[in-house]
């Protein structure tokens, strides 16, 4: 394990955090990478565990596309030798094909861990009713998990889930208890509505709340991790058992040896990120998107987006950021990161804080009539349904 960590100075180290276990699964730190479609795949999460130490789930993969053995879905549910501890998150609407798509994963061992999502905002599902608008349905979201649970066996299966829809329909607490109930071995709540999107700041207090009501399994949170020193502070004002990471890992994949060192789990020895050190976490990441897709072209394509991620606040300028935002070889990336001041310190604060998407709230996009009961309605099972296959591929 490579235990480079972040950068400058050590962050505030807490007290040894007890080891998270997620069912037979004990973590060397209590930390999960979060999911992010066209970002956690394989290349990234070997690149994560590189530097760091936790559980890293794949990007959400689609039910129907797996039962359905799509070509896109296959290469995104096949892990590197190197990884252990295989986790994949399964997104649905259907419990049958939910069910279907756990046992497929349990019988051809693709997996180690299983997470289903109910956290998706993006209009195109919760306008089906999946994602975080699902669990407002309660008959539907218990019938989903307690299958999941069934059909995965020997394998700890767990949710991820947003507060609710909008700040006058909050699920989590109801769906938090048919979870524990079903039989879930941990959960994981992000601090925000489906409508606030990623705006404005996480809600904190509803972790503190959820692992309040839930005391059987873990209680996870999500939403403003940004540093190390974010994520002890979350476990000491919530009491959650841990932190699930998303944007905040965008362009710092050793946020992760940053993490563990900082709850207790790997010696605190700070790297000096200069901009040479961050150029070799670029290239190394480039190397390994190649490697994933077995094709230099697309692999130097899907580094182009990780550009202004890596180099905030770094001195890099406009053309070469430009440049490097069009390569298609790795020798293009050889060359044009030899061209930089690679013993630039690192840059304090200007490389710090949010990355990746924000927004602004938005009304949450529902069926007709979502909202009128917990129950669900046949018209909306029928919507749903097609919901899956509208997302078919991962």
């Amino acid at each position: 394990m490579n235990t480079l960590l972040a950068p400058t100075a050590a962050p505030q180290t807490g007290a040894s955090t007890a080891p998270l276990r997620i069912g037979p699964i004990e973590l060397d730190a209590p930390v999960v990478l979060a999911p992010m479609a066209g970002i956690t795949n394989t290349a990234f999460r070997r690149l994560c565990r590189e530097y760091g130490a936790g559980l890293f789930v794949s990007e959400m993969i689609t039910s129907r596309a797996l039962v359905e053995r799509n070509e896109v879905t296959m290469r995104l549910v096949t892990h590197h030798p190197s990884e252990t501890t295989r986790s994949i998150q399964l997104y649905g609407v259907d419990p049958k094909t939910v069910a279907e798509a756990v046992r497929i994963i349990v019988a051809e061992d693709r997996a180690d861990h299983i997470d289903l999502n109910f956290g998706c905002p993006v209009p195109k599902v919760t306008r089906k009713g999946g994602g975080s608008a699902l669990p407002w349905k309660h008959s539907l979201f218990n019938e989903i998990v307690t299958g999941a649970v069934q059909a995965a066996e020997h394998l700890p299966l767990t949710v991820k889930m947003r507060k609710g829809i909008d700040e006058n329909h909050l699920t989590y607490l109801d769906a938090g208890r048919m979870a524990e109930d079903a039989g879930v071995a941990a959960m994981a709540l992000h601090g925000r509505t489906a409508s606030q999107y990623y705006s404005g700041h996480a809600d904190w207090s509803a972790i503190a709340k959820l692992k309040e009501t839930i005391t059987s399994v873990p209680v996870l949170g999500n939403g403003d991790i940004w540093s190390a020193d974010d994520a002890v502070r979350m476990m000491a004002e919530t009491g959650c058992d841990g932190v699930v990471v998303g944007r905040g890992c965008l362009g710092r994949p050793w946020l992760f040896g940053d993490l563990a060192a900082a709850l207790g789990h790997l010696p605190t020895t700070p790297v000096d990120a200069t901009l040479g050190f961050v150029a070799d976490a670029f290239r190394r990441h480039a190397e390994l998107l190649v490697e994933f897709f077995e094709d230099e072209d697309r692999g130097c394509k899907d580094i182009r987006k990780h550009v202004a991620w890596y180099f905030k606040g770094y001195p890099v300028g406009g053309d070469t950021r430009a440049a490097l935002a069009k390569v298609s070889t790795l020798a293009e990336v050889d060359d044009l990161l030899a061209t930089l001041e690679l013993d630039a310190p690192y840059p304090g604060s200007a490389a710090e804080g949010q990355r990746g998407r924000a927004g602004s709230p938005k009304r949450t996009v529902l069926p007709q009539g979502w909202l009128d009961s917990h129950d669900i309605a046949a018209e909306h099972a029928s919507e749903m349904t097609e919901t899956e296959a509208d997302t078919s591929g991962g």
